[in-house]
């Protein structure tokens, strides 16, 4: 007897071990099935995803003129850069955004109460448990992070929106807590589970404040009252009673943790007295990528405003028709779950849900756009609205916990209702092995788990390619670290005077920001203003916020066909704070040729780096803003004491109730 229960007990650390395991390795499975040849050595550039080596925390947190963007994101990878390579830095955190994403979505599922049905159903006893206990929560992570949303957002080479999306069923399960948890509790674990959202930046946490915000107004969760009253309990001990969070309060909460991760941009941007845009409204409005319209390419998580970003083989009608119906079996999942089951966060997540797609809905209609011009005009915080299909994220996290909740159905767990969520695994039922009539159901539920990836096949294997590592030229590195040598102050500027361009050296066609303009560890000037395309063959010009930039660019002149200046004057340039002038492109005309007080430090075919003499250059203050740091230190130690409060980190943290070369390049449209 006593070896039977030992066994017993072994068996059941094991089932417990695999639970806990297996989220985690969902996601790095997908991480590795889709990234594949971008984990080598070298690095992945595409549009916005720029990694070099070496990247200098001081030039992050000197930035530029206008917002933001790159803080924290760019400061993370830049310490990261110092005790790591810059490639390898690259291959982390774009897998820790598939690892993060499939195990919080899996988790959520998984953590969620549920029972067998009676003996003689289509799945019983232990081999439900087993079945639908694994394949569940796998079903929902992989449907979380292989998905088109997903794809389009990392062909564009937004890793930072992409680390706030994998923290967004960490924050929802961490914003639900609230409920039962005591207020500095339910702060702490809401804090870790934000550190995503913290390192992504602005587009990441507003992201989370859309998704979670409705979850902190409206967090009822399964069995009502008394399932809260069990979970304080199980929390503070018999007899011990945790005070409720109420509503406001949860909100109260919410809005402190998301202004604490966020002061490292917030607070700079306050005085930055960038302005937005209100062209970019047309230019990053949603289009149809599938047969079904501007409305149903983004139900079906795509609609992405670039055509460039689409993977291979989306839009045809096969795939996207199977990819619809796998959209509408999960919301159905998702519907049963909720009524069913009633999950604490369900009503919040359906709240935000409605309310991302309609606001992805806005920028694709006529009066949408001239009312987000508008807004734009009267604040520019308004601007990443521009960006409508990025609201669909939390649509993407209710389908992939739907689907979850369909192969629940299939496997023969059912939701509990009221009292009924106490039963632990397996249930109290009974213990039939399965028949012939479960196994069917049991290979409908694995074809439901694999479906993602089948309808998606372009995303495998480095998007069929198309994230594919390329070494810097050594012409580069020569360049940066002649750069760094020169101990006089003065920015960069970086020609030609273009923001998106295709480098030869790349080895293939690809449209990716001047690698120069994070490569040096001072300031750059570069041209910031964004060229979008037109399905009509035009184009629209959405101006940059450096203000310094523009003033840069109306001394110079440059040609907007190739993007350099006829010539150029070491005077002009001295005055305008330019130490160092990088050509990032090979060019048949040497402009720079026979100029006096300006000498070439570093020729080769992919680089040439020019110095002016330092008599001429009167460089700007060359000063590090307190903001960053200030806020920077005040959300670390937030992160810090929120994990030490705990003993805990975000690994370890529950999820869900408790219970052409050298031309300017346009971005396709």
């Amino acid at each position: 007897m006593a070896i039977a229960c030992e066994g017993g007990a072994r068996g059941g650390a094991a089932a417990r071990w695999a639970v806990r395991l297996l989220p985690w390795a969902v996601g790095l499975l997908a991480g590795v099935l889709v990234l594949g040849p971008a984990l080598g050595p070298g690095y992945v550039l595409r549009y916005d995803m720029v990694f070099v080596p070496d990247l200098s925390l001081g030039t992050v947190l000197r930035g530029a003129d206008g917002f933001p963007r790159a803080i924290p994101s760019d400061a993370v990878v830049a310490v990261l850069s110092l005790v790591l390579p810059g490639d390898a830095v690259q291959s982390l955190v774009l897998l820790a955004v598939f690892a993060v994403g499939g195990a919080g979505a899996a988790r959520l599922v998984s953590r969620a109460p549920w029972r067998a049905v009676p003996a003689g159903g289509p799945v019983a006893g232990p081999f439900a448990w087993v079945v639908g206990g694994l394949l569940a929560p796998a079903a929902a992570g992989s449907a979380y992070v292989w998905n088109p949303f997903v794809a389009e957002r990392l062909l564009l080479g937004q890793w930072a929106v992409l680390l706030g999306y994998a923290g967004l069923p960490w924050v929802v399960g961490a914003t639900a807590r609230l409920a039962t948890a005591r207020p500095a509790a339910g702060f702490a674990g809401l804090l870790r589970a934000l550190v995503p959202a913290a390192v992504g930046g602005f587009s990441s946490v507003a992201l989370t404040a859309l998704t979670a915000g409705p979850v902190a107004l409206r967090s009822d969760g399964a069995g009502g009252a008394g399932g809260a009253r069990r979970g304080r309990r199980g929390r503070a001990g018999a007899g011990e009673a945790v005070p409720g969070v109420r509503w406001w309060g949860r909100a109260c909460l919410f809005a402190l943790a998301l202004a604490t991760v966020s002061l490292p941009w917030l607070l700079p941007s306050l005085s930055s007295g960038a302005d937005t845009d209100p062209a970019g409204v047309a230019a990053f409005a949603a289009r149809s990528d599938t047969p079904f319209g501007v409305a149903g390419s983004l139900l079906l998580l795509g609609g992405v405003w670039n055509s460039g970003a689409v993977p291979a083989g989306y839009g045809e009608p096969v795939t996207a028709s199977v990819r619809l119906l796998l959209c509408l079996v999960a919301l159905a999942g998702w519907v049963w779950w909720l009524c069913r089951g009633r999950p604490r966060f369900g009503t919040g997540l359906s709240a935000a849900a409605l309310l991302g797609f309609a606001l992805a809905l806005l920028g694709a209609t006529g009066p949408g756009r001239e009312l987000l011009a508008w807004l734009i005009d009267l604040w520019p915080g308004f601007g990443p609205l521009r960006d409508g299909q990025l609201y669909v994220a939390p649509l993407a996290l209710v389908q992939a916990l739907g689907l979850g909740a369909f192969v629940r159905w299939l496997t023969g767990h059912r939701a509990p209702r009221g009292d009924d969520a106490s039963d632990g695994p397996g249930g109290r039922h009974g213990t039939a092995p399965p028949g012939t009539g479960s196994l069917w159901r049991v290979g409908l539920a694995v074809f439901a788990a694999l479906l993602p990836v089948v309808v998606l096949p372009g995303l495998l294997w480095g998007a069929g390619g198309r994230l594919a590592p390329v070494h810097y030229p050594g012409e580069w590195r020569a360049a940066q670290a002649a750069v760094a040598a020169d101990d006089r102050p003065g920015a960069v500027l970086v020609l030609p005077w273009s923001a998106y361009r295709g480098p030869d050296w790349s080895g293939r066609p690809v449209v990716v920001l001047d690698p120069a303009t994070k490569l040096f560890d001072r300031r750059t000037l570069w041209n910031d203003d964004l060229v979008v395309g037109t399905p009509g063959g035009g184009s629209i010009v959405v101006s940059g916020e450096d203000a310094r930039a523009h003033r840069v660019a109306q001394a110079l002149r440059p040609d907007p066909r190739t993007g350099l200046p006829e010539r150029l004057d070491a005077g002009t340039l001295g005055a305008l704070g330019v130490r160092h002038v990088v050509v990032s492109a090979p060019v048949d005309n040497q402009f720079w040729s026979g100029v006096e007080d300006l000498s070439v430090v570093v020729e080769g075919p992919d680089m040439v780096l020019l110095r002016v003499d330092e008599q001429h250059v009167r460089p700007n203050k060359a000063v590090i803003p307190g903001l960053e740091v200030t806020g920077g230190l005040v959300t670390v130690g937030a992160i810090i004491w929120s994990i030490a409060r705990s003993g805990s980190s975000l690994v370890f943290q529950r999820s869900g109730p408790s219970a052409g070369s050298g031309a300017r390049k346009e971005i396709p449209k």
